[in-house]
């Protein structure tokens, strides 16, 4: 089956509909004091901590929260033990690329992106997204069906298209707040579905 291309124009009603739901949740989101994220932080926390598949893994592809995000930083640095290795997201330079991921240590320097979050230095070796165990997401609203609606760049659909062309794919897995959750989202043809999500 061909991958679809998160570049391909939806149909007008769609798209606004996908647009109207993204522009409440982030409302919904950036609305929350930072007494209210970090107590929604700490019940994610013990949602992660509570997880073999975050205890098991290995490699966990993870992002900086931004714009309202639920942040998961503070609970996997909590539960992080030997076997854990991190890795952030690089964002490409072309509009047509995919995301590259990169191995992070908490304190090492970081650069900021066009949208003003850190990222590792280019310079560093890159990591493809298939050899990760997990990758943690974030996401502005999601269903039961495992459907996810991102902030609208692309960059995520894409990286998850290309992993149906590689022989294995990490548990993908999306982090939100708990009012993000929908109960039908407009999905679109490019969307891969989740394998979980995790919540506060």
């Amino acid at each position: 089956m061909p991958v679809r291309s998160a570049d391909q124009p939806l149909l007008p009603p769609l798209q606004q509909q996908r647009q109207q739901i993204r522009q409440q949740m982030r409302r919904q989101r950036q609305a929350l004091s930072p007494a209210q994220q970090h107590a929604a932080s700490k019940r994610l926390g013990k949602n992660l901590s509570t997880s073999l598949l975050i205890r098991r893994a290995e490699r966990i592809g993870i992002y900086l929260a931004a714009d309202g995000e639920l942040d998961p930083l503070p609970a996997l640095l909590a539960i992080q033990h030997r076997r854990h290795k991190l890795y952030l997201p690089i964002l490409p330079k072309h509009a047509d690329a995919v995301l590259h991921f990169a191995a992070w240590q908490p304190g090492t320097n970081l650069v900021s992106n066009h949208y003003g979050i850190g990222e590792p230095p280019l310079q560093q070796q890159l990591t493809p997204l298939w050899s990760l165990d997990i990758l943690l997401m974030p996401l502005v609203a999601f269903d039961a069906a495992g459907n996810r609606l991102g902030m609208g760049g692309g960059f995520y659909d894409r990286a998850l298209a290309v992993l149906a062309r590689q022989p294995r794919k990490p548990l993908l897995l999306g982090v939100a707040h708990a009012f993000q959750q929908l109960e039908a989202l407009p999905a679109a043809p490019w969307d891969q579905p989740l394998d979980g999500v995790i919540t506060d």
